[in-house]
């Protein structure tokens, strides 16, 4: 059984853009959450995909925890669940060429480690709650600018 669902999201506004990343954490047995997202000027889609799992697994304040990841990018599962691991033993290099966004990816190298960590597939924009609550809270994040941040404790029921 998990003890953390997280809901994690990314998005752009040009593709390189204004981007933003969100997610939300919800205690399993309490029901509490905590929502983040902050916008990044001039960032990728990708790029804020995967660092919406990385700024997720980073607000975790116990080693060890046992967390579900929901996330719409199949990119970012796959590199977090499949890919990473080739991606290190070659250097950080894709076996075709540079590989992009190696900051975060070994970042996310050293907090999965740190976690029991699992990810599900849910498709966007498709009514699933957590999905849309993140989706739009990085949106609204995007609207406030380059700068802009926006964090939420709240109750999930």
């Amino acid at each position: 059984m998990h003890s953390v669902l997280a809901y994690t999201d990314g998005g752009c506004r040009g593709n390189p853009g204004l981007g933003a990343w969100g997610y939300v954490l919800i205690n399993v047995a309490t029901g509490s959450a905590l929502a983040r997202a902050c916008s990044e000027a001039n960032t990728t889609n990708n790029r804020m995909e995967l660092a919406a799992v990385l700024n997720a697994l980073c607000a975790l304040s116990k080693p060890d925890t046992e967390i579900l990841i929901r996330s719409d990018s199949k990119y970012t599962i796959d590199s977090c669940s499949t890919w990473l691991a080739g991606w290190k033993k070659r250097g950080w290099k894709r076996a075709t060429g540079p590989l992009k966004n190696v900051d975060i990816l070994q970042q996310l190298d050293v907090e999965l480690a740190k976690h029991g960590v699992k990810f599900e597939w849910v498709k966007g924009h498709a009514g699933d709650r957590g999905n849309e609550y993140v989706d739009g809270l990085l949106n609204e994040c995007m609207d406030l600018g380059a700068t802009g941040s926006i964090e939420r404790r709240l109750q999930w029921d």
